[in-house]
C-alpha cells in the first residue's frame, strides 16, 4: 500500500482504514489502528504492516488503548479505493478501464469512490506514481529514456507534460539533482520584516518571511544546493514589487507564475488556495470540502504548512473553525497582520465606491 496514504491516515486518525493496515512504532514497539487517539509518532520511527499476524511477528504488541486485534470489518468505499492504489503501483501500464471492469465497478462509481477516498481522481494518482517512478529511476543511475518507459511513460512529450507541471525542472536537469537550475532572488525590507523572492525561468519558487537576510539566503541555498543562486533584484523586480503589494494589503489583480515542487495532495491543497478570494478567509475544514475530501482536514493543514511561496499561495487566508489563526509558517503574527491588511484595503475600497 503507498506509504504516504496511509502516514495521511495516521496523521488524521482516520478510521475509515482501520483493519487496512497497521502501524508499527519502532521506539515502543506497539502496532495501533489509524485511528488510535495515542500521540502521533514521528514518521521515521512509523512501520505500516498489512495485518496483525505480521506486527506481531515482527516483534511488536498490540495497543492497550486502540486495540487493533480486535477489529471485526473494513470500510468497503476505503477497501476499494486501496485496491485500486495498489492496482496502479503494481502495474506499470495501469489502464483505468481495466481496473474499474476487475473491481466490478463502472468508471464512474470507481472515480467518485477513490476521489472521496485518497483526495484526487485514479488518473492524476495515476500521473503522480509515473513521476514518482520516474525520479526514483533516475536518481538511481537509469538514463532518462530508460527511466521514463519503466516508468510507462508512452513518450517523451507527455513525460515533459507531467515533469514541467510537477517536478518544476526537466527530466535531464532533475537526473543532475537541479545542477543546472539557475536561480535568481533578491532580499528586500517590508512591514513584516526580511522578505526574500526566488525564481526560475517558470516563475516563482520561493518566497520567505524572515528577520535575517542571512538565514533567509541561507534557507535558500539549503533547499536548491546544486543550483546556480544569483542575487539579480532587477530580473525579478517585477515579482518583488507585486508581493510586497500584496504585503501590504493591496490588490494587485493578477495570478504571479509559480515554479514549485509538490505531490499531487500538496497541489490540489494549493491550487485551491489560490482561489480565495482577497480579503477573505475560509477554515481548514471548508478547505478540506473544497478539495473533495472532508475528513483531510489535518492533511490539508499539513499541505498549507510545505507552502513555500508565502503570499502568492495564500495560505494564510485559512483559520481554524472556531477563527482562531491557528500556526503560520512565517509567524502567527505576520498572519494577523497579513489577513489585517487586507480587509482594511478591502474597507477602504468599499467606502470609496459606495
Amino acid at each position: 500500500m503507498d506509504e504516504a496514504i496511509c502516514w495521511r491516515a495516521v496523521v488524521e486518525n482516520d478510521r475509515r482504514f482501520d483493519g487496512l493496515f497497521f502501524t508499527c512504532v519502532k521506539t515502543t514497539k506497539i502496532f495501533c489502528k489509524p485511528s488510535c487517539p495515542a500521540k502521533t509518532p514521528k514518521r521515521e520511527n512509523v512501520l505500516f504492516v498489512s495485518d496483525t499476524e505480521t506486527a506481531m511477528g515482527k516483534g511488536f504488541r498490540a495497543c492497550l488503548r486502540c486495540k487493533p486485534t480486535e477489529i471485526t470489518g473494513v470500510n468497503e468505499k476505503t477497501k476499494i479505493a486501496v485496491e485500486a492504489c495498489e492496482y496502479i503501483n503494481a502495474n506499470r501500464r495501469a489502464d483505468l478501464n481495466e481496473l474499474g471492469k476487475s473491481l466490478g465497478l463502472s468508471s464512474g462509481h470507481l472515480q467518485r469512490v477513490f476521489k472521496s477516498v485518497i483526495g484526487v481522481s485514479p488518473r492524476k494518482y495515476l500521473e503522480f506514481i509515473k513521476l514518482k517512478r520516474f525520479k526514483d529511476g533516475v536518481s538511481g543511475g537509469k538514463e532518462v529514456l530508460e527511466a521514463m518507459y519503466d516508468a510507462g511513460f508512452e513518450s517523451t512529450s507527455r513525460l515533459y507534460e507531467n515533469a514541467n507541471q510537477k517536478i518544476g525542472m526537466t527530466p535531464g536537469r532533475y537526473k543532475e539533482g537541479g545542477r543546472n537550475l539557475v536561480i535568481s532572488y533578491s532580499i528586500t525590507k517590508c512591514s513584516l520584516g526580511n522578505l526574500l523572492v526566488a525564481a526560475t525561468s517558470k516563475g516563482i519558487c520561493a518566497v520567505k518571511i524572515g528577520d535575517s537576510p542571512e538565514e533567509l539566503s541561507a534557507e535558500l541555498g539549503r533547499e536548491f544546493v546544486n543550483a546556480e543562486i544569483r542575487v539579480e533584484g532587477a530580473l525579478i523586480k517585477h515579482f518583488v514589487d507585486a508581493i510586497v503589494e500584496l504585503i501590504e494589503g493591496n490588490e494587485v489583480g493578477l495570478e504571479l507564475p509559480i515554479d514549485v515542487k509538490a505531490t499531487a495532495f500538496q497541489m490540489r491543497v494549493w491550487d485551491e488556495l489560490r482561489k480565495i478570494p482577497f480579503g477573505e478567509t475560509i477554515t481548514y475544514a471548508e478547505l478540506a470540502r473544497r478539495i473533495g475530501n472532508e475528513k483531510s482536514v489535518r492533511a490539508v493543514a499539513a499541505a498549507c504548512a510545505k507552502n513555500n511561496v508565502a503570499v502568492v499561495v495564500p495560505c494564510h487566508r485559512v483559520i481554524g473553525s472556531d477563527g482562531g489563526l491557528r500556526g503560520y509558517r512565517w509567524g502567527i503574527e505576520r498572519k494577523q497582520q497579513l489577513l489585517e491588511n487586507e480587509k482594511a484595503d478591502i474597507a477602504l475600497e468599499r467606502k470609496l465606491f459606495t
